[in-house]
């Protein structure tokens, strides 16, 4: 008989503002898979884009996470501190002949584009650069070959089956960018790897970035984790959520004294999970473990909605 494996989870706010509703309900549900077989929680701030960065924000995320009773693993591992890996991951993919640099600005891309816009809204990238530069171009950005492996397919946690074609959806995508930053696909593959997480739990936003991380995960040889897609936080009469409108961190004003216990409860009853009836007068930290212990991913929604009030 093997050995068990613990879960290894993670939650990698990027710090462009205060924690708000639906990263919230990303934090709870990133914990729940991750201790509900007693296994570790990590957290990774996703500084990379750093003209998106706002200074002072990953030290409110991480009081205000400390202040609802939440208790990571391990050092917080910052993206702008790990470049010298994802370049080593970068040159293998070029070693190995799976990205190929482009010249092609995006006015040029949406120029070309006949298919309508992939699951993240992006316009598809017609390979205009994937046999070499085109005469006059040079390289802007460098791109991964999409259409090598076929189909991703996968199990979410939350939705079901997934299958997607990423050449027919979107095409060769960017890992690493015009401006000389390493792209967000890249970097989460060889940080998940690098920090042994096998379970990723995160908004259902993100469910169109898997496939392309799937599709990472095998060139470079990497264990694909176990992915989970919550529901999304909506605003109040549907759409986008508003960071500002939604903020529930100690920058923000938020009393997490008084209002902690009924913030993680409101997270809870989003994801569908059971509270009792008395919980709002625990301490965070009892609730989490009221939470724990009664974890069922099966009563998750796969629909979002307004956070309860």
């Amino acid at each position: 008989m093997g050995d068990i494996v613990s879960s290894v989870g993670r939650f990698a706010p990027s710090p462009t503002g205060p924690l708000h509703a639906g990263s919230l309900v990303a934090a709870l549900g990133s914990w729940l898979f991750a201790k509900r077989d007693g296994g570790r929680w990590l957290l990774r701030m996703e500084d990379l884009d750093t003209p998106r960065v706002v200074p002072g924000s990953a030290d409110d995320i991480l009081r205000t996470l400390e202040a609802l009773g939440f208790e990571w693993d391990g050092e917080v591992v910052c993206q702008s501190d790990r470049t010298d890996a994802y370049g080593a991951a970068m040159a293998r993919l070029v070693t190995s002949g799976d990205v190929y640099p482009c010249g092609c600005s995006r006015t040029e891309i949406a120029r070309a584009a006949t298919a309508p816009h992939d699951v993240d809204d992006e316009v598809p990238y017609p390979g205009t650069c994937s046999g070499g530069l085109p005469t006059g171009k040079t390289a802007r950005a460098w791109r991964v070959r999409a259409g090598r492996g076929g189909p991703v397919v996968f199990r979410d946690g939350v939705m079901g089956e997934q299958a997607f074609d990423l050449a027919a959806a979107g095409g060769d995508f960017v890992v690493k960018r015009a401006d000389g930053l390493f792209a967000y696909q890249l970097a989460v593959v060889v940080d998940d790897a690098w920090q042994g997480v096998n379970q990723v739990a995160r908004g259902a936003d993100l469910l169109g970035s898997t496939p392309r991380q799937i599709h990472l995960q095998r060139l470079l040889g990497y264990p694909v984790p176990g992915y989970a897609h919550l529901p999304l936080v909506t605003a109040p009469r549907g759409g986008k959520l508003s960071k500002r409108e939604s903020a529930v961190s100690l920058a923000a004003g938020c009393d997490l004294v008084r209002d902690g216990g009924r913030l993680l409860i409101s997270a809870l009853e989003f994801l569908g999970q059971r509270v009792p009836a008395d919980a709002g007068n625990l301490p965070c930290r009892e609730i989490l473990a009221l939470a724990t212990a009664g974890f069922d991913p099966g009563r998750i929604p796969r629909t979002g909605g307004p956070f309860p009030s």
